[in-house]
C-alpha cells in the first residue's frame, strides 16, 4: 500500500466513524508515524508503507475512530509555537486559548516593574503559564492546579520549554493554595465553564477524554466565574488586571457577575471565529 492509498483508506474509515476532517487526520497520523511533516506526505505519495508500518497505522486509526482525541494518540500539541505535551490529566489546548495568552503576554510586556508577575488560574498543561514565561524574559509566573497530576504534566511542559525556572507550581484548591499577601499584575484563567447537565452532549473526544474537573463549571457553567469576581480582588495589584475565556452565549452573564462585584469590565474580545470568548477586566 502506498502512501496515498493509506491516506485514502484511513480518511475514508474516519469519515464513516464521522471523525470531524477525516483526510487532515489520516494525513497527521501517518506524518506522526513516519516522523515526518505532514506537507512532505505530498513528495512521498508514491512510498510502499512497510507491513509494519500498515500495521501500525492500522492501529492509529482504530484509536481514532474511537474518537480518542488526535492529540492524545500523537502525545502532543502545539500552543502558541510550544510543544505541549498532553494526557487524559489534563484540558487539551484548544486554539482559541492562544488568543487569551497572547493578550496576557502582551499586557505584562507593557508594565515597567521587573519582575512582573503572573498567576495563571487552573494551569492545566501549563501551557498559559508556558507562553508568559516564554515571551516575557523578565516574568514570574505562578501555575496553580487542584489536580497533582495535571501539575506533574505542567512542571514537564515547563522543562521541556526550558522555562520551568520561572514558573512556580502550586497544588491546592484556588486562592487558598497562595500566600495570604501574594499580588499579581496579571490573573488569566481558562476556568471550567460547561454547564453540569450538558456534559453528556459533547463530543466523544471531550466528553470521554478531557478530565471532567477541567471542564464542569456547576448547575449553569458559571461557578468558577462568581469564584473569581469574589476572591481574586486582593491579589491583583492595583494596575492589573484578569483575563478569563468562557464559552458560547456566556458574555452577558459573566459581564454583570464581574460588575456586581464592583470589577470593571474593560473588554470583552472575540476569537478568530468571532464569537465572544475573553473578558478583560480590573478594579
Amino acid at each position: 500500500m502506498t502512501v496515498l492509498e493509506a491516506i485514502q483508506k484511513s480518511a475514508e474509515f474516519l469519515a464513516k466513524k464521522n471523525v470531524e476532517s477525516p483526510r487532515l487526520n489520516a494525513e497527521q497520523l501517518l506524518a506522526h508515524l513516519l516522523k515526518m511533516p505532514r506537507l512532505k506526505l505530498y513528495l512521498n505519495f508514491d512510498r510502499a508503507l512497510t507491513t509494519a508500518e500498515t500495521d501500525a497505522l492500522r492501529e492509529l486509526i482504530k484509536r481514532r475512530g474511537l474518537r480518542e482525541p488526535l492529540q492524545h494518540i500523537t502525545g502532543s500539541t502545539s500552543f502558541c509555537g510550544f510543544e505541549i505535551t498532553v494526557s487524559r490529566h489534563a484540558l487539551v489546548p484548544r486554539p482559541e486559548t492562544e488568543m487569551l495568552a497572547e493578550l496576557g503576554w502582551q499586557f505584562l510586556s507593557t508594565l515597567n516593574s521587573q519582575p512582573s508577575t503572573a498567576l495563571d488560574f487552573g494551569t492545566g498543561t501549563g501551557c498559559i503559564a508556558i507562553a508568559l514565561a516564554a515571551k516575557n524574559p523578565h516574568a514570574k509566573i505562578t501555575a496553580l492546579d487542584i489536580s497533582p497530576e495535571a501539575l506533574a504534566l505542567a512542571k514537564e511542559n515547563a522543562a521541556q520549554n526550558k522555562v520551568a525556572e520561572r514558573i512556580e507550581f502550586l497544588q491546592g484548591d484556588g486562592f487558598v493554595a497562595l500566600k495570604t499577601d501574594a499580588q499579581f499584575d496579571l490573573i488569566v484563567s481558562n476556568p471550567p465553564y460547561i454547564a453540569s447537565a450538558e456534559i453528556a452532549t459533547l463530543d466523544p473526544e471531550v466528553r470521554d477524554f478531557d478530565p471532567r474537573s477541567a471542564l464542569d463549571g456547576g448547575a449553569d457553567g458559571l461557578d468558577f466565574y462568581r469564584r473569581l469576581a469574589a476572591e481574586a480582588k486582593s491579589f491583583l495589584k492595583p494596575a492589573g488586571k484578569i483575563m478569563l475565556e468562557f464559552g458560547d452565549g456566556q458574555a452577558d452573564a459573566i459581564k454583570s457577575i464581574f460588575e456586581n462585584e464592583k470589577w470593571i469590565v474593560e473588554a470583552v474580545r472575540d476569537d478568530y471565529s468571532q464569537r465572544a470568548r475573553i473578558l478583560v477586566a480590573r478594579l
